[in-house]
């Protein structure tokens, strides 16, 4: 069958003649980067949002996934006391003798100690549980209280070509310490109105940081996540969330799936659990855009 010249050739990134994604935007196709011939220093991105449920872990989990399976070496690292970074990738952080809390605030503890493999190939994680609520106090006496993370990931971050922080739904000195040692920050925003209005004091503080702390720190995207393109609603906000970011605002949207909540309970990412799944491919085509926009290598 004969391929229209104006129509997408896959892997060359040429927009799809008449095609608009769900961002109003030109569908655009992403091409498979080439294989890294060494690994590391690691790109380091926070994710984060102050409100909960938009996404943030399942984001992590299957981006971290993602760009194993394009042959990056990838560190998850939990900073949330909940630990559902840790739980969704297999560890039951009740049963962990050490977590980030240990290597962060007890400088015997070496981080190699506590970094774990995983069962998905290319991604170790750096756990967290219930004990890290405890740093929020006890940072607030620590010299350069602000840069602990950073000085704890120094050590690993020669081996990775991505580090991912999965931060706490917070804007505390946890989350400010995620964005002290990042590079670049992703902010998956679901589609609702409540949580686009959060988002200018997220911002805010991130341009706080860049001023005061960590003048390298960018904004590598905005993800829009749990979209419905059947609802006015969802499309009025995407809508609304283009206005205010821009280009800034990922070509990849992931769209609500029960798929997501059923590869959590199976304690692995979705692309092994439901490997064909759109909501796999929507995460590959994550990884291929963020790499094909430098937020890594």
């Amino acid at each position: 069958m004969s391929q229209r010249s104006d129509e997408r050739i896959p892997g060359t990134g040429r927009d799809t003649a008449g095609a608009v994604g769900p961002t109003g935007r030109p569908v655009r196709d992403f091409p498979e980067p080439p294989e890294l011939t060494e690994h590391g220093p690691a790109r380091i991105i926070a994710m984060v949002n102050q409100k909960g449920g938009v996404g943030k872990t399942t984001s992590t989990i299957n981006l971290g996934a993602a760009l194993a399976e394009l042959g990056r070496k990838v560190l998850l690292v939990d900073f949330d006391p909940q630990g559902a970074l840790s739980a969704g990738l297999g560890a039951n952080p009740h049963e962990l003798e050490l977590t980030v809390y240990n290597v962060m605030m007890d400088r015997s503890v070496d981080v190699w100690d506590v970094v774990q493999e995983t069962e998905v190939e290319g991604v170790d994680l750096l756990p967290a549980n219930i004990d890290l609520s405890a740093a929020e106090v006890q940072l607030v006496t620590e010299v350069a209280r602000e840069q602990v993370l950073a000085s704890a990931l120094r050590k690993v971050e020669e081996h990775y070509d991505v580090i991912i922080i999965d931060c706490q739904p917070s804007l505390g000195l946890l989350t400010v310490n995620a964005l002290t040692a990042a590079h670049g920050v992703i902010i998956p925003l679901i589609a609702e109105f409540f949580a686009l209005r959060a988002v200018a004091l997220l911002v805010d503080s991130i341009e706080k940081v860049q001023d005061r702390l960590n003048p390298r720190l960018q904004i590598d995207g905005v993800l829009a996540t749990m979209f419905d393109s059947r609802t006015l609603h969802s499309r009025e906000v995407m809508a609304r969330i283009v206005d205010a970011f821009g280009e800034k605002v990922f070509d990849t949207v992931i769209k609500r799936t029960v798929k997501f909540p059923d590869a959590t309970v199976a304690a692995e990412p979705i692309l092994s659990f439901a490997t064909a799944h759109q909501g796999a491919e929507s995460y590959r085509q994550l990884a291929r855009e963020l790499i094909s926009r430098g937020g890594a290598p």
